[in-house]
């Protein structure tokens, strides 16, 4: 397969006539499976356009029927669930396990968006002055866009789109270049669920299309998932022409392992949460701080993790996919070789792993050091691969100052049992989503994805409620109607149209 990915645009899957094309490989051969274009400036144009037209309609649309169209849509995700994730294995290298997590998680944000007119209420206080009523409603703000990132092409686009459109507005997607195809699936979906023409729009390309929707003055919002460089050039530009913006940026994850501890969970839960989808997600735990005699079981831990192995999606026993791309593989493999060199030890080295039915794929192994200190660059920097750390401290307190001083706050875990250590742990870590015994505590959907610090620039976050304040405008009214313009008599009657 070696398809050309099209656009679109005004409701209709088009091929762009640009002559800068990007080739989406899979990261398990490294073989093209096909070509991205990187659309020309009057295709963006023309998507911008449409979208703006189309808010016109769609704002006035009932919001029950909003609702509807996730409805609809929803039940489509699900009847092609096994069929996406597939897809989706096949363009990033995960394992359909994986993938197929991927896919529900961006469902159930669809359920929530189903359930838009309770979160679009507003409020009333009657009598606020003599005869004087206030009341608020909630209205669209109108074309919104998503910049979305590899990791995760359902569920990501799926944080976006589906509540911005129920909100009322129009909604401009750009994909992962290098991993384009989900995103056309989830259009087709949408459209086949009834969706008006216009509605999504979905354009391709790299930073010249992403500066494009940066500085378009009809775009209202920017929702980005991405690294930290590239979510603070997205904040600055964005909010730098006036764009209400939310950046999802890098993370380094801790979880904290008490002596008290179930081992046995510990250590499979460590093992998942650090190498599950190659590493390659901002939830990843990618830091172990063992307290006091926890530190006893790292052995343990290094025998379970050289029990994993990477394999191609449809491998049963794989236990995750290839990086993404050769380049990452190369990052990662370069940031081991620093920790070794800065003196941390590397119990387990999956360097130079091979998997022998694919011996071109971007394959990294399973990876642990111990005797990690935060001054090392493999500390400092968010890896994002297979790569887990192991620090020793010897008070809970101590972890928790630990954890506080590092400059990212997406998500933490701590691993106890007692519930004096987890509320302790809990109100005192400065990190925006706190797991205790779960290892990536990633809020469902009527909660909002709540990273803190330098895991996110913004000030309302994705998906629950605070999306629906993101993508909406607030208006409130105050009225007086007075006495003596009631209308009576008998002949007096209310006309309803």
């Amino acid at each position: 397969m070696n398809q050309s990915v099209p656009l679109f645009i005004d409701g209709k899957f088009i091929q762009s006539t640009s002559d800068q094309w990007v080739e989406v490989t899979n990261p398990a051969t490294n073989d093209v499976i096909a070509k991205v274009p990187c659309a020309t400036e009057s295709e963006m144009s023309r998507a911008v356009e449409s979208a703006k037209e189309a808010f016109k309609a769609w704002r006035n649309i009932a919001v029950p029927e909003r609702a509807r169209l996730m409805l609809r849509y929803q039940h489509l995700l699900k009847e092609n669930h096994d069929q996406i994730a597939t897809l989706l294995s096949k363009e990033t290298g995960k394992t359909v396990v994986d993938a197929k997590g991927d896919v529900w998680r961006g469902i159930e944000v669809v359920e929530q968006a189903a359930n838009i007119a309770s979160n679009m209420m507003g409020e009333m206080v009657e009598n606020v002055a003599s005869d004087i009523d206030s009341y608020s409603f909630m209205q669209p703000l109108g074309v919104c866009c998503g910049i979305t990132p590899f990791n995760f092409p359902a569920m990501i686009p799926l944080w976006m789109f589906p509540i911005a459109i129920a909100c009322g507005n129009s909604f401009i997607l750009k994909p992962s270049e290098q991993v384009p195809l989900t995103s056309v699936r989830l259009a087709e979906l949408f459209e086949e669920a009834g969706a008006p023409s216009g509605v999504l729009q979905i354009v391709h390309g790299t930073k010249e299309q992403v500066d494009f929707l940066l500085s378009h003055q009809d775009i209202r919002t920017i929702s980005f998932v991405g690294s930290v460089p590239v979510a603070q050039y997205i904040y600055q530009q964005g909010t730098q022409h006036f764009k209400r913006v939310q950046a999802f940026a890098g993370a380094k994850n801790h979880m904290v392992v008490m002596p008290d501890a179930n081992k046995a969970q510990v250590i499979s839960n460590l093992v998942g949460a650090s190498v599950g989808a190659a590493g390659q997600r901002c939830m990843a735990i990618s830091v172990a701080v063992f307290v006091g005699s926890a530190k006893e079981w790292i052995s343990d831990l290094k025998q379970e993790l050289s029990t994993i192995t990477p394999g191609v999606w449809d491998d049963p026993k794989a236990g995750y996919g290839p990086l993404i791309s050769a380049q990452a593989k190369q990052r990662v493999i370069g940031l081991i070789e620093e920790g070794k060199a800065q003196g941390a030890t590397c119990e387990l080295d999956g360097s130079q792993c091979q998997v022998d039915s694919c011996p071109d794929g971007n394959w990294l192994g399973p990876t642990l050091f111990s005797g990690v200190s935060t001054d090392m660059s493999i500390y400092q920097q968010e890896i994002f691969g297979p790569v887990l750390l192991c620090i020793e401290v010897d008070t809970l307190q101590q972890a928790i100052e630990l954890v506080n001083h590092n400059p990212y706050g997406n998500g933490t875990s701590i691993f106890t049992a007692s519930g004096g250590a987890a509320r302790q742990y809990q109100h005192e870590i400065e990190v925006g989503q706190v797991g205790i015994n779960v290892p990536i505590p990633v809020p469902l959907p009527f909660f909002s994805f709540t990273g803190w610090k330098g895991s996110f620039y913004g000030d309302l976050h994705a998906y629950g409620k605070q999306a629906v304040r993101f993508y909406t405008e607030t208006k409130t009214v105050t009225a007086r109607w007075f006495d003596d313009d009631i209308p009576t008599g008998p002949n007096f009657t209310i006309q309803l149209k």
